[in-house]
């Protein structure tokens, strides 16, 4: 009855209005310094600064920087726009000047924690930043930003969702018994809980002692006209990067740190060149690997002039124009979306059979499997795809389609404005509100 009834209210709430365009995030100004957050009361200038029909809404996550949660936060943010919904990201461990200034967002983001490591609990910073943005809905993201929960519901926030998005090593063995704890007691406080696959869904219900089917799915999506197959780039790009047309090129894009594993992808390379296929391996990203690889790649005599390690890149869209193969090695994934962005650029994916990845990879259809570390498996299955030419398109095309009717960022957008939009009408403040 309840889901009906969310329905009804939703659909009523939305032929008030037209679609929300996908345009470019606000630049409407709301931000103190931390120190000024920190002081913040209700009232402040920040409720006059919405006006009467927008949803104000509060992103919370730990540290704004170019990983795969963020990203996918600021895909949402500009692409619902600003005719329904104001958008503000609140961080508990500062950001990433850079991408800040690149994606034009100085006037966007709040900080309520301070950069460096250890135990911080920031929940009535968060609860006087609340009072004083008095956001309609506060979504936390991951563990790192779980406290907003409790300080959204301090601060009298009518809709608290939280979303979990990813793994980290530690979380492999499971969850300690405190942090277990904590998320059951925390998640109970949520008008909504979601996880962006199945496998992490069940991970989290199971890890709160709470039933998976607390959690929706809401699955990334991908820009399917921006990341698509141009032929026509291969050659540039690769003139570019001194690749010859007619090199096996495999590429590996994230960062470079022990979860990803780009090793087995480096030692998988090096049994290839030893079974006389001319590989060469492109890898994008940066991070606390990397010289361990360089080293690897500096002491193997079969890889000297095969890896091209190409730090963070903006272009990514044409990097992927220029290899044969996207291989995604890591030990455990929640959601990729460098898969997908591979996926919907026409690319033969290869991914490790954990987390996420079996949910988007149609395994021996739009691409394979492999086991973590394996890179014996890894090899077998590169050297069968760097000699068959018509697999490799048969698979890319097939990868394109799933990417396009499964994971289109069309169909993500949707879900978050749906889910966004029903709570909101449930609590009563979609309309007039102030």
């Amino acid at each position: 009855m309840q889901e009906l009834a969310d329905k009804q209210n939703h659909q009523a709430c939305v032929n008030e209005r037209t679609s929300v365009p996908s345009h470019e995030l606000s630049k409407q100004s709301f931000a103190l310094a931390p120190s000024q957050l920190i002081k913040a009361n209700a009232p402040s200038v920040a409720q006059s600064q919405a006006p009467s029909g927008e949803l104000r809404i509060l992103h919370v996550i730990n540290r704004l920087d170019m990983g795969g949660t963020e990203l996918s936060l600021l895909k949402v943010m500009s692409g619902l726009g600003n005719d329904v919904f104001t958008h503000r990201i609140c961080t508990t461990r500062g950001y990433d000047a850079d991408l800040v200034n690149q994606k034009q967002l100085t006037d966007s983001v709040l900080v309520a924690g301070k950069k460096r490591p250890g135990f911080q609990f920031p929940i009535f910073r968060l609860a006087r930043i609340m009072r004083a943005y008095r956001p309609h809905i506060v979504h936390s993201r991951n563990w790192g930003a779980i406290e907003a929960i409790p300080a959204a519901r301090l601060a009298g926030v009518p809709v608290v969702i939280h979303s979990e998005h990813g793994y980290e090593l530690d979380m492999l063995g499971g969850l300690p018994y405190r942090r277990r704890l904590l998320r059951r007691a925390f998640y109970t406080l949520c008008d909504s809980l979601f996880a962006v696959t199945e496998d992490l869904r069940r991970f989290h219900g199971r890890q709160a002692w709470m039933s998976a089917e607390r959690f929706r799915v809401i699955y990334n999506g991908v820009d399917t006209e921006r990341f698509a197959p141009r032929p026509q780039k291969r050659w540039d790009i690769r003139k570019e990067l001194g690749l010859a047309d007619d090199v096996f090129v495999v590429g590996s894009i994230g960062r470079m740190v022990p979860i990803k594993d780009h090793l087995t992808l480096l030692r998988a390379a090096r049994q290839l060149v030893s079974s006389n296929v001319d590989v060469h391996v492109l890898l994008v990203g940066s991070g606390s690997e990397q010289s361990r690889l360089e080293k690897f790649v500096h002491d193997s005599v079969e890889m000297s002039g095969r890896v091209s390690f190409l730090g963070s890149r903006g272009s990514v869209g044409e990097l992927l124009q220029a290899m044969d193969v996207f291989v995604l090695p890591s030990i455990c994934e929640g959601f990729s979306n460098t898969l997908l962005e591979a996926m919907a650029s026409g690319l033969p994916t290869v991914a490790t059979r954990v987390g996420g990845n079996p949910e988007v990879v149609d395994e021996g259809h739009s691409g394979w499997l492999f086991s973590p570390g394996d890179y014996k498996e890894l090899a077998g299955q590169l050297e069968v795809l760097a000699a068959r030419r018509d697999l490799r398109a048969q698979l890319g095309e097939a990868a394109r389609a799933r990417a396009v009717s499964r994971f289109a960022l069309g169909r993500m957008l949707d879900d978050y404005r749906d889910l966004y939009c029903q709570l909101a009408c449930r609590r009563g403040v979609l309309h007039g509100v102030s």
